[in-house]
């Protein structure tokens, strides 16, 4: 059994795909990737087919993470394959909730972020701050690794 995981975010550019990176870096590096894929999605359709922003790509190598994105929308294979829709903010999480049903566990996630008061990944298309956003995802996706080791009874 495969457990996906797919990160949300508004356009697929920053908040996401960087999720997506550091998330299969740590699947990787754990030796899970067997077990558990990994992917990302926009709920907008502005950047299809385009590339992650620049400030993603330049934080995610000052990192060592390699990472190549090409932008998609999230689309019904999504809400009907995915076992974890991981929201980087409210509205990214209403977006999904609104799109239809799922049995995928659909949630935020900084909700599996320890020691970080913030709830929501800012956006980092309108603040700039990438190295900000890569503290909280890093957190938040080392978290949700950690919560679907457990859940899943996946080990290594």
């Amino acid at each position: 059994m495969t457990i996906r995981v797919v990160f949300v975010c508004l356009g697929n550019i920053c908040r996401s795909p960087m999720a997506e990176a550091v998330f299969a870096d740590m699947v990787n590096k754990a030796g899970l990737s067997d077990q558990i894929t990994v992917d990302s999605v926009g709920t907008g359709h502005w950047h299809v087919g385009g590339p992650a922003h620049e400030g993603t790509q330049k934080v995610l190598r000052a990192h060592g993470i390699n990472f190549e994105h090409v932008v998609r929308q999230i689309d019904a294979s999504d809400l009907r394959d995915a076992d974890y829709l991981i929201a980087m903010d409210h509205k990214n999480l209403a977006d999904i909730r609104r799109l239809g049903p799922t049995d995928a566990v659909v949630s935020l996630l900084l909700d599996y972020a320890d020691g970080v008061d913030e709830t929501e990944v800012p956006d980092p298309y309108y603040t700039g701050e990438f190295d900000y956003v890569y503290e909280l995802v890093v957190a938040g996706c080392q978290g949700l690794l950690d919560h679907i080791r457990e859940k899943e009874g996946i080990r290594t």
